[in-house]
């Protein structure tokens, strides 16, 4: 059964890919989506397997894939509570944005590649999870890069965004190297890549923490460039150039929570390196404050929250270094349901606005747009940490963890969260509030998506309410039906995580602050946007540090300057001179010699036949001589 689930999107991706060019849309339509729909059927029937399993986990073994010496790496899956979760995760929001596309891109010349992209994606995606080694995993983590890029650069005629997948592949492979090395170090120190061996082995105690925290800071080297961390996030902003589905599911609820999945994965080894870990959680703080303050200033309403998801991938970072891996996935597993909504949402709000982008050119939509105002709402309070709502919870669980583990972290996490709060109203009121802007697009043309766009975006507004039931706190649902998540990731773990050990009364009083915070923010925004009517300056007219923002700290401008203009300058160099001059000369001379030395002894092959009898009289002579000499 777990081979099915997951080879059924490959299948989806052959069809399409191959039959796709030869098929009604609306056929290539229910093969993508059915098959990821397939697929989550299968991985909940799994799910529900699970429970009567006394070891707690789905194994298959296909074949061995390599055997050398003592070396052997099998293609096999394992489908336990964590890849589980997670693969419901990924059919589940991939089967709603399967179900998106069929509407947003239908006009689409290129509608039958997309679906087999997306397919593909989704099949890596799952053996990256449900792989039951490093190997199997490294295979998925490679395969959802190509398909990033293919994604991302998918309206490849735009040159702009043919560099942005370029970006996005790049990047990547920078984070790419450091798993590989730290791969190569797995296997020096325990001669397997299987998960199961490979801990036990760790579990005994004789590894070193010097070992421990160089494979860990590798792994996380590789968890940076997919999950968008400092210095390797610069390429998720970008990739915002591919369509807005391709945005929710690779870059909203999937691909970018990868890092967080191998980390959790790889629990026992950062439970043991405690320098590994501190790393992670001032990289994912410094990522998730930096990011915010960027967002502040975006004005394109899928960069908003495009730099919404960095912020949220390092608050995710965070918890992981406090040690709270439940809290992570807890979060993890909220912010692929109201951020998978935003940025469906915004796919609404481009649909209705014919492509159009900067929030500084809508306002008013919410007469012309009810359902995706509605949903987009729910997601906005969410994502800002609404009293009840999903995201209060995941995030209020992290900053505990936060407030136990470091004060100054706490409380700049906490400062993290209301700066979210106040970029997501601001875009928000911008898009749906106020007075029309757009002198481009007449407001009476404005209109609602259809309904296999708005479909999707109801189901995960009530997925972005009822998400926080996963895991309540204790001191609110009591401790028979509180903590589920924690319970259910709980035989996962090598080591038992450490738990809470505050009083209610903290607790409670850290609740109020993530109320108050959220407060200030939407009171901020509303005085701001609504009250005063405030609309952004234009590019040119941003001063002092709100052109920095606006211009996102210039890191691009230095990374450019810094790495890419000097590789170009140095391309530039290799082709004119090494390959241009040395090269090329050096193969066009042996030609030049070549056709000069043919040039001479055609002169001999002339065609007169008394030449010929000369020729041949003076080689007689020449073997006479010969022979008589």
């Amino acid at each position: 059964m777990v081979t099915i689930l997951i080879f059924l999107p490959f299948i989806g991706f052959l069809i399409n890919g191959l039959l796709g060019k030869f098929l009604p849309k609306s056929i290539v339509g229910i093969i993508g989506t059915g098959t990821v729909l397939g697929s989550f059927i299968l991985a909940f029937m799994c799910f529900n397997q699970l429970s009567s399993l006394t070891e707690g986990s789905i194994a298959t073994d296909l074949y061995t894939f390599l055997q050398v010496g003592g070396l052997h790496i099998k293609f096999a899956f394992t489908f336990d509570k964590l890849s589980g979760m997670m693969a419901l995760i990924i059919t589940g929001i991939g089967t709603l944005i399967h179900l998106y596309s069929m509407g947003y891109m239908h006009d689409d010349e290129g509608y039958y590649k997309f679906f087999a992209y997306l397919n593909l994606f989704v099949f890596n995606m799952l053996v990256l999870v449900l792989g039951s080694n490093f190997i199997m995993l490294f295979f998925g983590w490679e395969g959802v890069g190509l398909c990033s890029y293919l994604l991302i650069g998918f309206w490849y005629k735009n040159v702009n965004f043919g560099k942005a997948a370029r970006k996005a592949f790049v990047m990547n492979r920078i984070g790419d190297l450091g798993l590989l090395l730290g791969l190569f170090l797995i296997y020096q120190n325990f001669h397997s890549f299987d998960y199961k061996e490979v801990f036990a082995q760790i579990g005994l105690g004789q590894v070193s923490a010097f070992t421990l925290n160089s494979i860990g800071l590798l792994l996380f080297v590789g968890a940076m460039g997919k999950s968008a961390q400092i210095p390797l996030y610069t390429w998720l902003p970008d990739a915002m150039a591919g369509p807005t589905p391709v945005s929710a599911l690779i870059h909203a609820a999937t691909m970018v929570t990868a890092g967080i999945y191998l980390v959790v994965r790889s629990q026992v080894i950062f439970d043991q390196a405690e320098i590994a870990r501190e790393v992670i959680m001032w990289v994912g703080l410094a990522t998730s404050l930096f990011a915010a303050f960027i967002g502040l200033k975006q004005n394109d309403i899928k960069k908003v929250l495009a730099y919404s998801t960095v912020s949220q991938l390092g608050l995710m970072f965070v918890a992981l270094g406090c040690g709270a891996y439940t809290a992570a996935m807890f979060h993890l597993t909220t912010h692929a349901f109201f951020k998978a909504l935003l940025f469906l949402g915004s796919g609404s709000v481009i649909h209705g606005m014919h492509h159009e982008q900067d929030i500084r050119q809508m306002g008013g939509l919410k007469s012309k747009m009810p359902i995706t105002y509605f949903t987009f709402l729910i997601g906005t309070l969410a994502i800002s940490g609404f009293p009840l709502l999903s995201g209060f919870f995941s995030k209020d669980e992290i900053l505990i963890h936060a407030f136990e583990h470091n004060k100054i972290v706490w409380g700049l996490s906490l400062f993290s969260a209301m700066i979210t709060g106040i970029y997501m109203f601001r875009m928000f009121f911008l898009t749906f509030h106020g007075e029309y802007r757009n002198h481009h697009h007449a407001f009476e043309k404005v209109h609602e998506s259809p309904i296999t766009m708005t479909l999707p975006l109801m189901i995960l507004a009530v997925l972005s309410v009822f998400g926080g039931l996963l895991n309540l706190p204790h001191f609110i649902a009591g401790h028979s039906i509180s903590g589920a998540l924690a319970h259910y990731l709980a035989p996962i773990y090598s080591f038992p995580e450490k738990e809470v050990e505050l009083n209610a009364t903290i607790e409670w009083i850290l609740m109020g602050a993530a109320v108050a915070v959220f407060l200030i923010a939407f009171l901020y925004t509303r005085t701001k946007y609504l009250t005063k009517k405030s609309v952004p300056e234009s590019d040119d007219q941003q001063e002092g540090l709100g052109k920095v923002l606006s211009n996102k700290f210039y890191v691009d401008e230095i990374y450019d300057a810094i790495f890419v203009k000097p590789i170009e300058k140095m391309g530039d160099f290799v082709d004119k001179w090494i390959d241009g001059f040395i090269l090329k000369g050096f193969v066009d001379g042996f030609g030049k010699i070549s056709q000069n030395a043919s040039g001479l002894l055609s002169k001999i092959q002339n065609g007169n036949v008394e030449f010929y009898l000369i020729y041949m009289a003076v080689a007689v002579s020449i073997l006479l001589a010969f022979n008589l000499f």
